[in-house]
């Protein structure tokens, strides 16, 4: 818990900003001056003091991480590997499609996509967007150039193609509001500039930043211009799990059961304009779901 702490000498007052931790059984109290009046943006700025707190700890653990997930599959066959990412688009399909809607179970998902069951009584977009879905992730495991304009287009494209042909592969032109959130999209005229600005920043920062942080971050940031007119939820995740594949990290799957707490960092981020809370959300998300390569 980051608190505001006030400090008296003679009759001026001074703000600081405290939060404890624990290093080594040792409890350390970690400070950060604002100065002799609060800032406005003093939300923010406890965001970026804990994230800052949170870091190096964080980094140590994700190259834990990396170091154990490289290990573990350099002992592991050729067949088993296959095996679990067979098994993890499975479960990454059911939960990406159902958060976007889909009415498909996780195990209709599984029969379909493992043995070509088609389930009854459900919409055959449900079930065609679920098909497309699993061939465009198979497709960006297999990818070795790097993110571009016309590749995010082409796999937007193979997943809508059969459903949804009007908006398939294209940027909107017209404007959209999102369900039960307070972040209004940016209007359609915003959309070229703002991604000319994204792949910018990628050039700039996908090698200097830690590669969980890349993949968070290219997350919110495409999801926030939310370029098409649908679809934008399921590329930037496909896009998140690019990233970190290309990277040698294990691979993040962000479940329907979740999805409150998901949908709450990403508004969060959207409305306030502060990256860190959705950084913090998804970083301690990546831990927790990867946990056992941080045993040894």
């Amino acid at each position: 818990m980051v608190n505001i702490r006030e400090k008296k000498i003679g009759n001026k007052t001074y703000y600081y900003l405290e939060h404890t931790i624990r290093e080594n059984n040792n409890v350390k109290k970690k400070e950060l001056y604002l100065g002799k009046t609060l800032p406005k943006n003093i939300d923010k700025l406890k965001q970026e003091f804990l994230f800052n707190i949170n870091k190096d700890k964080w980094y140590k653990s994700l190259e834990k991480i990396k170091h154990n997930f490289s290990k573990e599959k350099s002992k592991t066959p050729k067949v088993a590997i296959e095996k679990q990412i067979e098994t993890f688009v499975i479960k990454f399909t059911y939960d990406t499609q159902k958060i976007e809607g889909s009415t498909l179970t996780l195990k209709e998902t599984a029969n379909l996509l493992e043995y070509g069951i088609t389930p009854r009584n459900r919409p055959i977009d449900d079930v065609k967007e679920t098909e497309a879905h699993k061939k465009v992730f198979y497709e960006i495991l297999r990818y070795k150039k790097d993110l571009s304009l016309q590749i995010i287009l082409y796999w937007h494209k193979k997943l809508f193609e059969e459903t949804k042909k009007e908006i398939a592969g294209k940027i909107r032109t017209h404007q959209v509001a999102i369900a039960r959130s307070k972040f209004i999209p940016p209007f359609q005229a915003e959309i070229y500039p703002l991604i000319r600005e994204f792949f910018k920043w990628y050039e700039d920062y996908k090698n200097k930043l830690n590669p969980v942080e890349l993949a968070a971050l290219v997350h919110l940031k495409f999801v926030t211009i939310h370029p098409f007119s649908d679809g934008n939820g399921r590329i930037s995740r496909l896009m998140m799990n690019f990233i970190l594949n290309k990277n040698k990290y294990p691979m993040l799957n962000i479940s329907y059961k979740n999805r409150d707490s998901y949908y709450t960092a990403l508004e969060r981020s959207q409305v306030n304009k502060n990256d860190n809370i959705f950084l913090n959300w998804f970083i301690k998300r990546y831990l927790k779901d990867n946990k056992n390569y941080l045993k040894s």
